[in-house]
């Protein structure tokens, strides 16, 4: 097995010639279907209008849209174009979508006209006051100097933008000599995608990633979960983050399988689709693998299609990893890593013992070094002590967009990216992920993992979900915190949680503050926020009159 070197382009080309009439994108819920070659088509039409509007090779385009259908169109016409693709996080508001246009110097936005409770045509005005009395592609913006236009992802018009149906007419009319030209001078080790940090514990950066770094990456994820062209991946996570456009779109790209797309996370068309479309892999974050397991409805689905597929994007608990196995029929893996690392740094494998699977996140990416090294010494810690999972190999971002500084704060002079992320290595090869380096709570100099506890109380009778963070505390420094999901109709009080836990865990584990909440504090990839819940936390305690000691 070798890493490939063709570009997402070459890729897409591939299938469509092999294959062109088996099922590339279909959306179930609208009975929405494009095989291979008309999908291709389509992006060669895109391409060839965006460059009829000035977009070309090294030209940075948003793309600000849940997973509707032209949001790959999109990706794929930069990708044959050499243009790079800007994914911009769905909940954004105003100001943090300012920042990335600023700072990803963006010359066209693709969006669409919003998500629930975000309207983006709103927000946009706002920014862009011209829009009003300016005529599409002559956009002059006072506060976005490098911003030309705008693109509506649908067939509505709107005062200063394009929209799809006009990009894809202007493509049909376009001769091909340029575009073909334009296709063969893009390498393989060319930006392609650019995504911006969650932000879940500071400002975006701008990480830039290859051709390279993500179709690899893609195609070694299937492989951990013997993928072929047969496979049919329910894709319910976020395009805009690396588990949706790498993991997923990527995978099936390099694989030549189906992708069956959902919107917007929803447990029952979710399901649904799954069922209609007889779905061999599902992804998710816990919290969707929740919400499916937990939706009534679940029972009139048939899930026995399934096979596989990926739990990420957080700590995955045991208990529900066991659910997922019993109920929906899947050999679930995970993949650990981050957009930095494009992302995948480790995976378990589908022949994996369930054990490994549960309680690991597998072994290194073919290609990939991955070490635990000590946050002080800087040396490599021997199998079973804690330290950093850092990496270095082919999945590492070219860096960050104008910032030197941060990309070398994060690379160290031995090529390896460092990821804030507390793990040992066991004697097979396996890796743990103990906490973060910042997530670590230091109770009167006791260490404690919320990992342990939260597993711990996944096992309580009437507990949906548990998030354990560290409360700034007088007395001990940081104590123990916990925001606790019940189950609907359960009726648990905090006394019920320390009766749970006494004598059952060490004392300084047991949470001094519980909180009962319907919902956790989530970024638009769905990964739980901890740093609004300390937040959330320290004002619970306020308006309670609770007090910290």
């Amino acid at each position: 097995m070798n890493l490939s070197n063709k570009t997402l382009g070459d890729w897409l080309e591939f299938w469509a010639e092999k294959s062109p009439n088996h099922e590339y994108v279909v959306y179930s819920d609208r009975n929405l279907r494009f095989t291979w070659s008309e999908f291709n088509l389509r992006v060669d039409n895109m391409a060839k209008g965006l460059m009829a509007i000035g977009v070309t090779k090294g030209t940075h385009v948003g793309i600000w849209a849940q997973n509707v259908p032209d949001w790959l169109t999109f990706l794929f016409a930069c990708a044959k174009i050499g243009a790079v693709a800007i994914t911009v996080n769905t909940s954004y508001k105003a100001h943090e979508l300012a920042f990335v246009i600023e700072n990803s110097d963006m010359h066209t936005l693709c969006l669409t006209e919003g998500v629930p409770g975000n309207d983006y045509l709103e927000t946009i005005n706002a920014l862009l006051p011209e829009l009003k009395t300016t005529q599409r592609g002559k956009l002059k913006s006072a506060r976005f100097s490098q911003l030309k236009n705008l693109v509506f992802i649908g067939q509505e018009k709107h005062r200063g933008m394009y929209n799809t149906a006009e990009i894809l007419l202007l493509g049909q009319n376009q001769a091909d000599d340029e575009f073909r030209a334009i296709k063969k001078s893009i390498d393989c080790h060319d930006a392609v995608n650019m995504q911006y940090t969650s932000g879940t514990t500071g400002f975006p950066k701008g990480v830039m990633l290859s051709h390279h770094n993500i179709a690899n990456n893609g195609y070694l994820t299937g492989v951990h979960m013997n993928f072929s062209q047969s496979d049919k991946l329910c894709v319910c996570v976020p395009l805009f983050h690396c588990f949706g456009v790498v993991l997923a779109v990527m995978n099936c790209l390099t694989h030549g399988c189906t992708m069956v797309m959902v919107e917007r996370f929803d447990p029952l068309i979710t399901l649904a689709s799954i069922h209609k479309e007889r779905c061999t892999a599902l992804y998710g974050v816990p919290t969707m693998f929740i919400a499916e397991l937990n939706h009534p409805m679940f029972n009139l689905f048939d899930m026995s299609s399934l096979r596989t597929g990926i739990m990420a994007g957080a700590l995955c608990p045991i208990e529900l990893m066991r659910q997922v196995s019993e109920k929906m029929f899947m050999t679930i893996t995970s993949v650990y890593g981050l957009t930095e690392t494009s992302p995948g740094m480790t995976q378990t494998r589908i022949d994996d013992s369930f054990e490994t699977r549960c309680t690991t996140v597998g072994s290194d990416y073919e290609f990939t070094e991955v070490a635990v090294i000590d946050p002080i010494t800087n040396e490599i810690c021997p199998d079973g002590v804690q330290g950093e999972m850092c990496c270095r190999g082919y999945n590492v971002m070219k860096g960050y967009y104008k910032n030197p500084e941060a990309t070398a704060q994060v690379i160290d002079n031995n090529g390896f990216l460092h990821s804030g992320d507390l793990g040992v290595k066991d004697p097979d090869g396996n890796y743990r992920i103990t906490g973060r380096i910042k997530d670590m709570i230091i109770r009167g100099g006791e260490n404690i993992s919320p990992r342990e506890i939260e597993e711990y109380l996944y096992h309580m009778p009437g507990v949906k979900d548990a998030q354990v963070v560290a409360i700034a505390s007088p007395r001990y420094g940081e104590d123990v915190g916990v925001f606790i999901i019940p189950h609907q109709g359960a009726d648990l009080t905090e006394e019920d949680v320390k009766d749970f836990c006494k004598d059952k865990i060490a004392r300084y584990k047991i949470p001094r503050y519980i909180f009962f909440v319907e919902q956790y504090p989530l970024t638009g990839s769905g990964k739980i926020q901890k740093f609004k819940l300390r937040e959330m936390a320290m004002d619970l305690c306020k308006q309670n009159g609770i007090e910290i000691i």
